[in-house]
């Protein structure tokens, strides 16, 4: 089962390295990691995604709660948060026919097209981890150049949120 949780920890060097120590030392898989600095500027804001049954998820979550840098941390409920990706993506159009039809795969996605290059796009696309799996599912394998995932970052829905 997956499993998303957001943490919230100092931003100080070795933090990160800290809670990835955790997981790889008592061998439970990372799938995604996001990290950035809050408004406060001391503290971290980490949305990490793993997979496991629910005693897994609960000892890892009192793990983590036991580390020194860990602040705060809250497991996000699929059903009741919302969750986004950022997909970066070369895409190969050479002729007038494979262009049009990125754009229109582009539009039908919701996503932009950053740049224009002879031969190509670099397309912007956000949203769900199936949404972004879909669009590249709808290209022809040929078409990809490149891809840059972000993984995910989340947010619960409503005014309670993952604050000091």
């Amino acid at each position: 089962m997956r499993h998303t949780i957001a943490i919230l920890l100092e931003n100080e060097a070795g933090a990160l390295s800290r809670v990835a120590g955790l997981f790889s030392a008592r061998g439970y898989n990372i799938e995604s990691l996001t990290v950035a600095p809050t408004d406060e500027v001391s503290v971290s804001r980490l949305t990490l995604v793993t997979t496991g049954n629910d005693e897994i998820v609960e000892q890892i979550t009192k793990q983590l709660n036991k580390l020194v840098d860990v602040i705060k941390l809250v497991e996000l409920d699929s059903t009741e948060d919302i969750e986004r990706e950022l997909l970066l993506a070369r895409v190969k159009a050479g002729s007038a026919g494979q262009r049009s039809e990125v754009k229109r795969l582009v539009d039908i996605f919701r996503g932009r097209i950053l740049d224009v290059y002879e031969g190509g796009y670099i397309v912007e696309l956000t949203g769900r981890g199936s949404k972004i799996d879909a669009f590249l599912e709808a290209l022809e394998t040929a078409q990809i150049g490149e891809v840059v995932r972000s993984g995910v970052t989340g947010i619960a829905r409503g005014p309670k949120g993952l604050r000091i």
